[in-house]
């Protein structure tokens, strides 16, 4: 959703800015932090209104920073590694889009992330206690994702950046439907 608030922020949308607004308080409350984002979420809102951009911008990262902080103090790790790897994934999602569309060496360079991907695997693996189709499906995804990005000191071709825009675009799917 923080991804997605930079997004319209980019394009200027208020209506938009102001719905990721309510959708990030409601995840909130959904994993136990609302109350610490519930003043980021109206002050979001209010310079949305405003079209401060810059406002919108700055309480957007104050609240991806406060969900996280939220998250450590109730010691909930593992929760907050998977709040990062959805993260990771609506991230890479965007990135993608974006070189699919322009592709450049550089563009499909910063998705060169092996070692990123390696961790989230492991820390998927380590959380037997999350057996869920989504789940399943993430970390099939990230097998599939791996050998797209980790190409050593080759060039992670066009083909591969759609491929994987094509994976986290379902991934993000599945993730927003919970289907």
């Amino acid at each position: 959703m923080i991804a997605d608030g930079f997004i319209a922020v980019q394009a200027e949308d208020a209506p938009a800015v102001k719905e990721i607004g309510q959708r990030v308080q409601t995840l909130a409350r959904g994993i136990g932090v609302e109350r610490s984002i519930t003043q980021h979420a109206k002050a979001i809102t209010e310079a949305a209104d405003k079209r401060n951009w810059e406002n919108v911008r700055q309480e957007l990262d104050r609240t991806q920073n406060s969900v996280q902080q939220a998250m450590n103090e109730v010691h909930d790790e593992k929760l907050s590694q998977l709040v990062s790897l959805g993260g990771w994934l609506r991230g890479t999602q965007v990135l993608t889009a974006v070189v699919t569309k322009h592709f450049s060496d550089q563009g499909a360079e910063l998705l060169h992330q092996p070692d990123l991907l390696v961790y989230f695997q492991t820390r998927l693996q380590a959380m037997p206690e999350f057996n869920l189709d989504i789940v399943r499906e993430i970390q099939t995804a990230l097998g599939q994702v791996k050998p797209l990005i980790d190409v050593g000191i080759a060039r992670i071709s066009p083909e591969a950046v759609k491929k994987i825009n094509e994976i986290t675009t379902r991934l993000d799917y599945g993730i927003v439907t919970r289907e």
